[in-house]
């Protein structure tokens, strides 16, 4: 639907909600109240009675359920002192409805206010025995006959009540009756009814404070004993201890405090004890030493770790911060638990991820056996565990294999770690595992060995660039030249190189730390016909520069300019600016004013173009766009020569028409 309003401006005059409902409030009419009838004789009186008692009964036939009319009716009878009809109509009430409490209490409470104590106790005995579970008419009874000082009466109707069995409420009432009138030996039987009835541990505790209060130490501490032993290993709650250690503590028993917390800490699960523990805590730091202080402290932190690990045993982070925990307490045989617990839990799927953090467990395990408890054949067989356990054939650990190694070697068994890392490298080759194995032999002056891992390393993974330069530092230290150049010639020659830039700059770096320029010059010629990129022309001009040679200025300046020219025989215009931005370098450095000149002569000029970029269709339609880019002009490019000659006359006449 359409709206038929034009403008939906805001009105030039706004009006708030307040304002609204202050002038409904001032236009709101006055009620028409009933005029106040005066009675002024005994016979307008009797029919104003008689005119509202024909209403009330006239609601009471339309609603006969509905107790509040009759409630009504009552009361207004009493308003009239005529207490006689006032009861009639709740007796009239009580056969519509023989168990409404509310009529029995505004009936009581009636009588009750004109002190028509007979008909009250009987009224209150009709209730009780009607409603027994309602405590609220028994309270009523005990206290109207406690206020007209029946204290005899006001027991028997207590007991009256307790053969009832009721709530908790009513036996601290019947308690606090017993000590209002100083009868503490009643009062103590009461407390001995009503925790066989209620042996809730707080209704313990009420009972011994109860004693505690009057002086009887030991009864309270029976008390609590009591409580103990009643309640049971399977009922024990953490509250009733707490009490009763607070209890002795008050008593300045802080060795009975002490024993009572660390015996409810030993049988109550850790799940239910957690307030216990920070009273324990609270407790130890206040009386203990600091050996008591440190044992609560971890006693704590131990709950907790075994709260995170009910919820998730894969939690290694856990694990590790438990193993640590029970590693500062000492106890050797806790540390193994832990440590035997938590590489019990191995990852669900044999998936490396999964095992990363896993393994670590283990390791720390293996140290601990190693460094902390000195048993050298447990920390072996927990090496050998782990490594039994890895799935090698999907994935392995280098760390493990190398720190087991490590470990026999400590123990002088130089035979086991071979043994270990040979079977490593045999069931599962990895880069980590050959070069921590051949540093192993290197450390140990184990030549012989180190080049027969190199030869397996690189009959493995020729293509590792890494392991050839290593291999040739190697024999280059030894002063075997020959052998580490053959090493570098095996490595050139190979088909597939991860890095071969790498591999040719510490070739061409061994021929001239070995002075061999000529070596040095093929190796670069070679790479060239292998790869034209700039750096290498770069590289091999800056190196005939430093060769210690007369005229070798002029061959770095051959290289640049064969360099340049194979850069435009090819159109490679960037690489070129960066060969003729490094010459002029070289220039300024070495040169003459005059070779740097003829460099400058050959710095190209950048110029701004535009062409069109293709479409999606791979056409330049109509709806192609174009874009702007820069391009190099060199002066000695003679396809572009014309362009740059105009080019040049533009800039000329630009300059002149700005003077």
């Amino acid at each position: 639907m359409t709206s038929l309003i034009k403008n939906k401006n805001a009105a030039p005059v706004q009006i708030s909600a307040e304002q609204i409902l202050r002038e409904a409030k001032e236009r709101q009419e006055i009620a028409i109240k009933a005029p106040k009838q005066k009675i002024h004789d005994h016979a307008e009186l009797m029919e104003y009675r008689g005119r509202k008692r024909q209403e009330f009964e006239a609601r009471i036939q339309r609603s006969r359920m509905h107790i509040n009319e009759w409630l009504k009716y009552a009361t207004w009878e009493e308003g009239q002192d005529e207490l006689q009809r006032a009861r009639s109509i709740y007796e009239r009430a009580l056969q519509v409805d023989s168990k409404n409490a509310t009529v029995y209490l505004k009936y009581v409470e009636m009588e009750m206010k004109h002190k028509n104590i007979a008909l009250a106790r009987n009224l209150f005995d009709r209730v009780v025995t009607i409603l027994p579970r309602r405590d609220q008419f028994w309270l009523k009874y005990t206290y109207m006959e406690e206020m007209l000082e029946e204290v005899a009466r006001a027991r028997q109707i207590f007991e009256r009540w307790m053969q009832w069995e009721p709530e908790e409420e009513a036996w601290m009432a019947y308690v606090k009756f017993e000590k209002r009138y100083k009868e503490l030996e009643r009062a103590r039987v009461v407390y001995e009814r009503f925790v066989h009835i209620h042996p809730e541990p707080k209704n313990w505790i009420k009972w011994a404070e109860f004693e505690e209060r009057e002086g009887k130490n030991e009864k309270a501490r029976e008390i609590f004993t009591r409580a103990i032993e009643v309640m049971g290993e399977e009922l024990m709650e953490q509250r009733l201890f707490i009490a009763f250690a607070k209890f002795e503590t008050r008593l300045k028993e802080t060795d009975r405090a002490r024993v009572i917390y660390k015996y409810a800490l030993d049988r109550i699960p850790r799940s239910k004890s957690q307030a216990l523990y920070n009273q324990y805590v609270q407790f130890e730091k206040q009386f203990g030493d600091k050996d008591g202080i440190e044992d609560v402290v971890v006693g704590k932190r131990r709950l907790q770790y075994e709260a995170d690990l009910a919820e998730n045993l894969k939690n290694y982070d856990t694990w590790f911060d438990y193993g640590k925990l029970e590693e500062s307490t000492g106890e050797v045989d806790r540390v193994r638990e832990v440590y035997e617990r938590a590489i019990a839990q191995v990852p669900p799927a044999q998936e490396k991820r999964l095992w990363r953090r896993y393994i670590y467990l283990w390791i720390k395990y293996a140290l601990f056996e190693e460094l902390e408890t000195k048993d050298y054949e447990r920390a072996r067989q927990v090496y050998k565990g782990c490594i039994k356990l890895i799935p090698h054939k999907k994935f392995t650990f280098a760390k493990i294999w190398l720190l087991y190694a490590k470990f026999e070697i400590r123990q002088l068994d130089l035979s086991a770690a071979r043994k270990a890392l040979g079977m490593a490298i045999g069931m599962c080759p990895k880069d980590r595992l050959f070069k921590g194995y051949i540093e192993l032999e290197l450390e140990l002056r184990a030549i012989d060995r180190a080049r027969t891992l190199y030869a397996k390393y690189l009959e493995w993974s020729p293509s590792t660039c890494a392991a050839w330069i290593k291999f040739a530092e190697l024999e280059s230290e030894l002063q075997d030249t020959e052998r580490a150049r053959a090493i570098f010639d095996l490595a050139v020659a190979q088909p597939e190189l991860d890095m071969p830039e790498i591999l040719w700059k510490a070739y061409i770096d061994f021929e001239v730390g070995e002075e061999q320029w000529a070596h040095a010059r093929s190796l670069y010629k070679q790479l060239l016909e292998r790869t034209a990129h700039v750096k290498v022309w770069i590289s091999w001009a800056h190196f005939e520069a430093s060769v210690p040679e007369e005229g070798q200025a002029d061959v770095a300046r051959d290289v640049f300019k064969k360099g340049s020219q194979t850069m435009k025989d090819q159109g490679l215009k960037e690489e070129r600016v960066i060969l003729l931005e490094a010459w002029k370098e070289f220039e300024l450095a070495q040169g003459t004013a005059e070779t740097l000149k003829s460099v400058q002569d050959l710095m190209p000029k950048m110029v701004k173009k535009r062409r069109q970029v293709e479409a999606a269709n791979g056409g330049a339609g109509e709806s192609s766009q174009w874009e702007e880019y820069y391009d190099y002009i060199f002066p000695d490019d003679q396809k572009e020569q014309p362009n740059f000659k105009l080019l040049q006359m533009v800039q000329q006449w630009k300059q002149s028409s700005n003077k």
